[in-house]
């Protein structure tokens, strides 16, 4: 009785170390959470990374595989301002068109913010962005991963690319390009691509990888 009850299992897809969950793994999720009374939530933040890494539609890892409630990003897709959220459940979250004005005033003109969704989900849009963000991402990892003193820590599954490297160089490097430690402790980095990410920008962040700790 002193303690809060779970109510919500909250997944991030991907994960905050650009890993990405299965639509079975998911799919285990959502029956656990249901047999103890709980929601599933998916933070999908970077869900279209997800899906183009798994190369299966939306509704793959959402609605077919039990998810009450869906946070779809927009900006992290290039909108500008417009973020999403789905209710799969209408039982899960019922007063939801409320929230909008308990938590914060409503935009003015919501429907030209929206609109943006309207683009992002035609031709696949969405999924063509995302993958290019996940194949930077990859070229990183393929252009650091051969440097001596820099050691990748996490699969490179969507956009991130987390790498360790000796504290000086990587501050050295932070002075050149925004990032931050993800674990000052280990020396460890997250390096995030976009989907206006080129490969430019990848070669020439390698190199200056490379040139600091030549």
């Amino acid at each position: 009785m002193h303690w809060a009850q779970p109510r919500v299992l909250s997944v991030a897809q991907s994960t905050e170390l650009g890993t990405v969950y299965t639509p079975d793994e998911l799919r285990a999720l959502a029956e656990y959470a249901h047999e103890h009374g709980w929601l599933l939530h998916i933070d999908g933040s970077r869900l279209a990374n997800a899906a183009a890494s798994l190369s299966v539609p939306l509704r793959a890892i959402t609605t077919d595989i039990g998810a009450d409630i869906v946070s779809v990003g927009g900006t992290k897709s290039g909108l500008l301002g417009a973020e999403l959220v789905v209710v799969l459940n209408p039982d899960a979250a019922q007063g939801i068109e409320y929230v909008r004005k308990l938590s914060m005033q409503l935009a003015s003109k919501q429907r030209f913010l929206s609109a943006q969704f309207l683009a992002l989900f035609s031709d696949d849009l969405y999924l063509r962005v995302a993958g290019h963000a996940n194949a930077m991402a990859r070229l990183l990892a393929e252009l650091v991963g051969g440097i001596d003193e820099v050691e990748l820590t996490q699969p490179v599954q969507s956009n991130a690319v987390f790498a360790e490297l000796p504290h000086a160089a990587a501050e050295a490097l932070m002075e050149r390009v925004p990032f931050y430690f993800w674990d000052e402790v280990r020396g460890e980095v997250r390096w995030m691509c976009s989907w206006d990410t080129t490969e430019d920008d990848v070669r020439s962040f390698a190199d200056l990888v490379r040139a600091r700790l030549a």
